[in-house]
């Protein structure tokens, strides 16, 4: 079942519309309601535009390749394709579309497949709408966000099952020196904390928040903000009792 908005269509050609600087959003729940709310959230935030809703994962995964969005805001349980199988999908089909795994669920047996399967971010659907927005925000700039349980969560899998992650990042001999500055970011970022939140913290920018992760994944040679967290763990630079 799909439900694509009016001016979301593509061309005749099939070309991606312009985004005129405004992030598109795919919605794909198979709950009537909470697809329902998600769009609410989303169209009432601005620079936000839903442009459609998906009530199955195959059916997500077609309209990916209609509707370009930004970002799709994923449950992990639905019929006919899951959340995980179809997030796989869209990341090698649509490697443009960022994916916000959003679900009841917070366990590492969730959590790490569907980082795995390529999702950028992995909220729980009682976070607050404000939280569910600013996610979906960092997604498309290409961060790594959490639910504060679900980094929590990632990091007792990290440090208790290792064997879980290991394929996702190459080991690394020793922990390099961090600075005091970017080792409280890296604290931060591993309580679940977002950018904004870093920033308020930290009493610095947003923009110098973002300079300290990338020296920080520069240093610890990792891709992302989700490696970051594990590599942090695995060197004993974090701890998963940080609240």
């Amino acid at each position: 079942m799909t439900n694509a908005f009016p001016g979301s269509d593509t061309d005749s050609s099939g070309a991606q519309p312009p985004s005129n600087g405004t992030v598109r959003v795919l919605i794909s729940d198979d709950h009537p309601m909470m697809s329902t709310a998600l769009r609410t959230y989303v169209d009432s935030a601005p620079g936000l535009e839903c442009v459609g809703e998906a009530h199955d994962g195959e059916t997500a995964v077609e309209m990916c390749g209609d509707l370009h969005p930004d970002v799709v805001l994923m449950d992990l349980h639905m019929p006919s394709m899951g959340g995980i199988e179809a997030t796989r999908a869209i990341r090698r089909e649509h490697g443009d579309t960022a994916v916000l795994a959003i679900t009841t669920f917070s366990t590492e047996l969730y959590v790490i497949p569907a980082l795995r399967a390529g999702a950028g971010g992995y909220f729980l659907k009682d976070a607050e709408p404000e939280q569910i927005i600013e996610a979906i925000r960092e997604v498309h700039e290409g961060s790594a966000v959490f639910s504060p349980t679900v980094a929590r969560q990632l990091m007792i899998a990290v440090k208790n099952e290792p064997e879980q992650v290991a394929t996702a990042l190459k080991r690394f001999p020793e922990a390099p020196h961090i600075p005091a500055r970017e080792l409280e970011g890296l604290q931060l970022l591993a309580t679940g904390r977002s950018n904004a939140e870093i920033a308020e913290k930290m009493l610095v920018s947003e923009a110098t928040v973002k300079v300290y992760m990338g020296r920080l994944m520069k240093r610890l040679d990792v891709r992302d903000r989700v490696q970051l967290l594990i590599r942090g763990v695995e060197l004993g630079l974090v701890e998963p009792s940080l609240n």
